[in-house]
């Protein structure tokens, strides 16, 4: 009676260690895939990394204080990467309009094209508790 029990619990042990590899093998390929550099000799990474270190001069405290908001629903685990996107697409986008600053549009702008559209669901909920009129902005939800 023991010995079934103990082989039912190492059975169970592999199975679960297996899942939770394949969970993070993904993740993993994932990040991975972005390394990889695009036609024009960068890769994802790089892009998000220029656009920040290009636009970094055109943050004042008060937007980054607005970003830390906007990032705080996601999951501290991810909020690092999640926070490096967005800041990478607010600085693409200032720098594409020629900005003195970044401003409020920008950052709402970025902040939605971003964000994946699973989680769009997520972004008007948060952006509606700020109190953010997003009519301006419904054309980029698409």
């Amino acid at each position: 009676m023991l010995q079934d029990w103990f082989i039912w619990f190492i059975v169970f042990w592999c199975i679960v260690l297996i899942v939770f590899f394949g969970i993070g093998g993904f993740f993993m390929f994932r990040k991975f895939l972005k390394v990889f550099p695009k036609d024009d000799g960068k890769s994802t990474l790089d892009w998000e990394e220029h656009y920040v270190n290009e636009s970094l001069h055109l943050w004042n405290e008060e937007a980054k204080l607005m970003l830390n908001e906007l990032v705080s629903p996601v999951p501290e685990l991810f909020r690092d990467v999640a926070k490096q996107k967005i800041a990478s697409k607010i600085g693409q986008i200032a720098l594409e309009d020629r900005a003195k600053t970044i401003g409020f549009d920008h950052i709402i702008r970025g902040y939605i094209l971003a964000t994946p559209k699973r989680d769009h669901k997520f972004l008007r909920k948060k952006l509606s508790s700020m109190d953010v009129d997003m009519t301006p902005y419904e054309h980029l939800f698409n």
